[in-house]
């Protein structure tokens, strides 16, 4: 609870240098690039297109009674922010070193804003989403006020997440190649391409603990089956968030002081 209300002190007293940080990411993604954030729309939007194409035509991928092409693009909104998010979390303590010598700064401001930044582009490829909801034919029904909630807690998620990669990453720097893989590999448990119901009933039981599973079926049942989410998605949500971000903060607490030392 204490290094809760040290990271809501650290929003008033560092907010300035957390708008500076998130602000230089924007600068170093678009510079030199001709359509700057328009990006953060086409390229989502371009990729999942082709993605829809190719599942659907080549493998033969559907989802009967709704569009496989929404219910491809919600889910990798969602996985595609947590995979963004938690790469560059990953690598923040590490690549702010020369500034963590220099002067005194809050360590978790450099994942927390990571995640921040990532969620800003977030929101953005959310524009994309509810213009092809909308020209599918889909539509939008008033359960759609709900997604904020899993939306919130997929970021709890992911900063729970950033931390612990970021922690790791400075004792261990394979970290950055074995998250690699591990990313790969979770892409695949997560059914962003495919149905769930296609498994075997036993693994399909299994892949249901994969916390991204719970975020995006939240947001499936919303969008594409225009229902409101049961008692149990809700707490899904929740306490996949929770667990997380308390393990992150618990771990990332217990190991910044020797982040010194290997630098």
């Amino acid at each position: 609870m204490n290094y809760l209300n040290n990271i809501k002190y650290t929003f008033t007293k560092y907010g300035f240098l957390i708008e500076e940080l998130v602000s230089r990411d924007f600068k170093v993604k678009y510079k030199r690039s001709i359509l700057g954030v328009l990006w953060s729309l086409l390229y989502p939007l371009l990729t999942m297109t082709v993605m829809a194409i190719v599942f659907s035509n080549v493998f033969k991928f559907s989802t009967p009674g709704v569009n496989y092409l929404v219910y491809l693009m919600t889910g990798l909104v969602i996985f595609n922010y947590f995979s963004e998010a938690s790469n560059l979390a990953m690598s923040s303590v590490v690549a702010n070193f020369s500034l963590i010598n220099k002067v005194y700064i809050p360590k978790y401001i450099f994942p927390l804003t990571k995640c921040l930044f990532v969620g800003i582009n977030f929101l953005l490829t959310l524009i994309p989403l509810y213009i092809i909801i909308l020209v599918t034919g889909t539509g939008i029904n008033v359960y759609h006020l709900l997604l904020p909630y899993a939306f919130i807690c997929l970021f709890l998620f992911t900063v729970g997440i950033g931390f612990i990669l970021a922690a790791i990453s400075v004792f261990l720097r394979d970290m950055f190649y074995i998250y690699g893989v591990l990313i790969t590999l979770w892409t695949y448990l997560t059914p962003i391409m495919y149905d769930i119901k296609m498994l075997n009933p036993t693994f399909a039981f299994i892949l249901k603990f994969n916390p991204l599973y719970q975020f995006i079926n939240f947001s499936r049942t919303i969008i594409l089956y225009n229902s409101c989410p049961t008692i149990g998605q809700f707490a899904g949500c929740a306490v996949s968030s929770l667990v997380f971000l308390l393990a992150g903060i618990i771990i990332f607490k217990k190991n910044q002081d020797k982040f010194i030392y290997y630098v």
